[in-house]
Order: C-alpha cells, then structure tokens, then sequence
C-alpha cells in the first residue's frame, strides 16, 4: 500500500508531483486528505485541488481523512503519551493525547468539510499514525470504517460501533527528512521494502511532502517502489486491501463537484 500523506493547498504542487509519479507507474495510492487550515488555507478553500483529488479517485486512488488540523494538542494527555507523540511525530500528532469528545468533533469536522466538496472516506489515518484510545473510542461511532497505525489497518468489525480489530498486519515505511538519521533511514526503507516484496508480507510506503525538499529521497523511494514490483509485490489501496469500496458512497453513484 502506497500512500501520499498530507493534502492541503500548501502541499498541492508535491502532491501532484508524487501522484504523477504513481500514475505512471499505474499504482494506485490512498491519499490522505487534511481538511482543517495547516500551512495555509482549508481544503474547501481550494475548488482546483478537491476536483484533482476527485479527478484521482476516478481513476482509482482512494481519498481519506487525515485529521483535521495535523497539528499536535499541547497540553491533552497523559505527559508520556505527549512526550512520545512528540519525539516520534514533530509535533504532527494531532489525534494521540485527545479525549473522545474532542477527537469526535475533529473527526466530525473533517468529515462535513471533505463532504462539502463531494469527499466520502471511508478511512482514517491519524497524522503520525498516533491515536489515543479515547479517539478510537470516538471513530468507532464516526461511520468511518478502518484506521491505520505504525504497524498496521484496524477495521471495524460488525455494526453499531463493535470493537475494533487488526484485519492486516502491514508495517509503515516512511523518510525522516532531516537529520543525522536521514541516510540510514533511507538504506533501512530500501533493504525493508526488499526483504518484505521477497517474503510476500503486505507493507506500506508512505510518501511526504517534505520528502521532495531533500536530494535523493524521491529517487530512494520510487527506486523501492519499482524493486517491490519487480520482486511480486502488488500495489493496492489500504480499503481494497480490506475488502471495502474506496468511498462511502456507491461505487457507481453521481459524485457532488466543488464548482465555486
């Protein structure tokens, strides 16, 4: 499963970058949408961006909710939740230290913001791939149907808010652009994706915006992609992967366009 992280105008330009990259590779990705104002405006703000994406999920990308302001809650949370939240995420862990009601509202705002422009996900990815056991709680009563982890996709089982259980166990392999640890980081994505395309074990790849700011990531990371195909792996969407449609929508049902 590839995925392109962090989707709002101020990340337009790499997003389209990354997405032609894929496309000519026909892979098709999870896009993880960030609805809330980070780096600039709002998502709805921005017809031209929410028409690419549909235009992407009509040719077969799934498009998903991403928090709603990727930003970390300084001052929520046990000390150690945020201390580790911290440290793993760079202060992007917006949903890892939130009490159920306030991951319900976030996760409610997003949704009725991709709503507004004719976005129906069905996933959720927390940024930094951190969530509280309160925000679980909360996405059990969402209608969103999975969320992902460092280490794998939780769906939801059942109906009326059943418990949730791990259908696919699926490490994520993501940069940490910057750093003394940035080239050990990549030689370690590389071997990893290997090893994992040579077993036939699912994994993820997650791709960032700020990974095109520093040399030779992009090449990395493509470079792992096409070795993971030519080794067996095969490309699929994080919903596909867990038997669901990529919109809650009907497959084949009219889709709603931001035209102003």
């Amino acid at each position: 499963m590839v995925s392109i992280h962090d989707i709002a105008p101020g990340t337009a330009s790499q997003t389209a970058r990354w997405l032609d990259a894929l496309d000519s590779r026909g892979i098709a990705a999870t896009l993880l949408l960030v609805p809330g104002p980070w780096r600039g405006a709002s998502l709805v703000s921005d017809p031209q961006l929410a028409e690419d994406m549909l235009d992407a999920q009509d040719r077969g990308h799934e498009l998903s909710l991403h928090g709603f302001y990727h930003v970390a809650t300084h001052g929520s949370g046990p000390l150690w939740r945020r201390g580790v939240a911290q440290l793993m995420a760079r202060g992007a862990a917006e949903f890892a230290t939130l009490s159920e009601g306030e991951a319900r509202a976030r996760i409610k705002a997003g949704l009725e913001e991709l709503a507004d422009v004719g976005i129906d996900p069905v996933g959720f990815h927390p940024p930094g791939w951190l969530v509280s056991p309160e925000s679980v709680s909360a996405l059990r009563r969402s209608g969103l149907r999975y969320y992902s982890t460092h280490l794998g996709v939780h769906s939801f089982a059942g109906a009326g808010g059943a418990a949730a259980e791990l259908r696919l166990a699926a490490p994520a392999l993501s940069h940490r652009p910057g750093g003394v640890g940035e080239r050990l980081g990549v030689r370690l994505m590389v071997a990893a994706a290997r090893r994992f395309a040579r077993d036939g074990r699912a994994f993820r790849i997650a791709l960032h915006p700020d990974d095109l700011s520093r040399p030779g990531l992009r090449e990395a990371t493509l470079g792992a992609i096409d070795e993971a195909l030519d080794l067996g792996a095969r490309p699929t969407t994080y919903a596909a992967a867990l038997g669901l449609p990529r919109s809650s929508r009907e497959p084949n049902a009219d889709r709603a366009r931001a035209t102003t």
